[in-house]
C-alpha cells in the first residue's frame, strides 16, 4: 500500500510538471486521424505520401534503445510508435520522459515508416497527453490472478487479458445473431416491464422492491415477458420476442446468476413439434455466424451441433433409473430419494421431489438432443399432449448435462390456466416460495382468445456454454459482495 502511495503521489507531481510546460493532463479532444487498425491496414500508402498521421492509444510498454524510445500503444489493437529526441526536440523529448509512465493515454503525430526489422511503425513528430493515469498497470504478462480481484478491477482484466475483449465482442455477436436470425423470420422485437405486481413466466424466487410514487411494493421480473407477449398475441402481434435482462433471487453456482440475460420468442400457430425444428436451425445458426464451427467441448464433454439430436423420454428415464412411474402422484419419491442419499426439502411436492431425481440423471445426458414428455404438474404454462394428458408439450434443450433452453406448445386454454395457477397457489400457501403466482388478469386475457402458439426462452448459458466458461466468467461485471 505504501508503494502504490508514493506511486499515486509520483504521477500526481507528473500532472504538475505538464502543467508547467503548457500541457493539460486530460483535455476534452483529441485530433486522431486513424485507429491503429486503419494505420496499420493503409501503412504503405501512407509512408508513400508522407501524409502526417495522428494516433490514439494507452501507452503498454516503453523500451529505450539506443536514445530513443519505441512505445507499444493499445486503442483495441497494439501499435508501435518511435519517439526520437531529434525529432521531438529537446525539451518535449525530455518532457516525455519525465513524465509518461505505462498506463496513460497519448496522442501521437508523425509519419509511417518501417522500422529495420520491417515493423510498421509511426515516426514521432510529436506527442500530447490525453490522460495520466495516477496507478501503474499489473505486468501485461501476468495479469491479475485472484479471482476475486480479477472480478472487482475487471477492466483491468479485459485491458491485459486478449480472449477477454475478444469474449465481449462474441458475446455481442451472439445475441445480435439470435436478434438478426428473428428479426428476418418476421418476429418483431418488443419491450416488456422489468417491475411487475406479480411475476410469472418462470418458478424462481423474484425480488422484491417498493415503488415510492405508487406506494406498493412489485417484483423484479423473473423471465422476458412470458405473459405480456402472450397477451401481445391476443392483441393480434403473432410473433414477437425480447432479449433483456431478468431477476432471480437464487443461489449461486457456476450456471446460475441473479441477473442475466434471456431471449425469448413467441409465434402464433406454431407448435412445440415445428419448434424443435427451429431451435435446432437456430443454434446451429449461432455456432455458424459466431464461432465458424459446430463442435464444441463443454465440461469435457465434446459436443456436436451437426449430428442428429435426440428425443429423451422424461418418463422413460425416471422409470429406468428409479423403478418409478413420475405420472403415479402417489409413488413414494421420499423413500427414493432417502435410499440414494439424495438430499430434499420434507416439505417438498411430487414436482419438487420429482425435478431433484431428475437433476441426477441429467448430468448423464450429452445431447445435443431435447427432452421430452414432462408430467404436467411440472409445467403450469404449457399445453397438455393430445396423446397423454397426464404430459405437457415442452421440451429442454440437452447439452452436456444441462438445460440449455426451453420451449412448448403455449397453454391457451383459460379454463385449465386457472386450474394450473390454483395449484400453484396451493404450493405458494404451503411455503414454495418458487411456485408461480397465479395472475388473474392474464387469465382474462386468455379469455378473449389466444391462438395456438410455440414459445421458447434461452439465457447467456448457452453462450457461457459455447464459451465453456461459467456464468461469472462469462459476464462483462459479474456481481460482487462490496469491500
Amino acid at each position: 500500500m505504501a508503494l502504490l502511495e508514493t506511486v499515486h503521489a509520483d504521477r500526481l507531481a507528473k500532472i504538475e510538471r505538464l502543467k508547467e510546460a503548457g500541457m493539460e493532463a486530460y483535455p476534452a479532444r483529441t485530433r486522431r486521424t486513424h485507429s491503429v487498425e486503419q494505420f496499420l491496414e493503409n501503412h504503405a500508402v501512407l509512408e508513400k505520401n508522407s501524409e502526417e498521421v495522428m494516433l490514439v492509444g494507452r501507452v503498454m510498454s516503453i523500451r529505450e534503445h539506443g536514445g530513443s524510445l519505441f512505445v507499444d500503444i493499445f486503442d483495441g489493437m497494439k501499435g508501435q510508435c518511435y519517439v526520437q529526441r531529434d525529432k521531438l526536440g529537446e525539451s518535449s523529448y525530455n518532457l516525455f520522459v519525465d513524465t509518461v509512465d505505462v498506463g496513460d493515454i497519448l496522442e501521437f503525430s508523425g509519419l509511417a515508416f518501417n522500422t529495420k526489422r520491417g515493423m510498421p511503425s509511426l515516426d514521432v513528430t510529436g506527442w500530447r497527453m490525453l490522460a495520466k493515469s495516477l496507478r501503474p498497470l499489473p505486468d501485461e504478462w501476468f495479469g491479475i490472478k485472484d479471482e476475486d480481484e480479477r472480478f472487482r478491477r475487471r477492466y483491468i482484466d479485459i485491458l491485459l487479458t486478449k480472449d477477454l475483449a475478444e469474449r465481449i465482442k462474441r458475446r455481442s455477436k451472439f445475441w445480435n445473431t439470435i436478434r438478426t436470425y428473428l428479426l428476418e423470420r418476421d418476429f418483431v422485437e418488443v419491450e416488456t416491464p422489468v417491475l411487475e405486481t406479480t411475476t410469472g413466466g418462470a418458478e424462481a424466487r423474484p425480488f422484491v422492491t417498493h415503488h415510492n410514487a405508487l406506494d406498493m411494493d412489485v417484483y423484479l421480473r423473473i423471465s422476458a415477458g412470458e405473459l405480456w407477449q402472450k397477451r401481445l398475441m391476443i392483441a393480434g402481434l403473432p410473433k414477437t420476442f425480447e432479449i433483456g435482462r431478468i431477476f432471480r433471487n437464487e443461489g449461486m453456482s457456476a450456471e446460475h446468476a441473479q441477473d442475466y440475460t434471456q431471449v425469448e420468442f413467441y409465434e402464433a400457430f406454431k407448435d412445440y413439434e415445428a419448434g424443435m425444428e427451429m431451435i435446432v436451425d437456430l443454434y446451429r445458426s449461432i455456432a455458424d455466424e459466431v464461432y465458424g464451427t459446430r463442435k464444441f467441448s463443454i465440461k469435457g464433454v465434446e459436443v456436436d451441433l451437426d449430428t442428429e439430436w435426440k428425443r429423451y423420454d422424461f418418463c422413460a428415464l425416471m422409470q429406468k433409473e428409479y423403478g418409478l412411474d413420475p405420472l403415479d402422484e402417489s409413488a413414494d419419491w421420499k423413500a427414493v430419494l432417502t435410499g440414494r442419499h439424495i438430499s430434499f426439502e420434507e416439505t417438498a411436492d411430487i414436482g419438487r421431489l420429482v425435478d431433484t431425481a431428475w437433476k441426477q440423471i441429467r448430468k448423464t445426458l450429452a445431447g445435443p438432443g431435447f427432452l421430452v414428455n414432462v408430467p404436467v404438474y411440472l409445467e403450469p404454462l404449457a399445453k397438455k399432449s393430445v396423446k397423454d394428458s397426464r404430459i405437457v408439450e415442452r421440451f429442454q434443450v440437452m447439452i452436456a448435462g444441462s438445460e440449455i433452453g426451453k420451449g412448448f406448445s403455449e397453454l391457451n386454454d383459460p379454463v385449465d390456466q386457472a386450474e394450473r395457477f390454483k395449484r400453484q397457489q396451493e404450493l405458494r400457501d404451503a411455503g414454495d416460495e418458487e411456485a408461480q403466482m397465479p395472475d388473474a388478469e392474464f387469465v382474462e386475457a386468455l379469455e378473449y382468445g389466444m391462438p395456438p402458439a410455440f414459445g421458447f426462452g434461452v439465457s447467456e448459458r448457452l453462450f457461457d456454454f459455447f464459451e465453456n466458461v461459467s456464468i461469472r466468467e462469462g459476464q462483462i461485471f459479474p456481481l460482487l459482495r462490496p469491500r
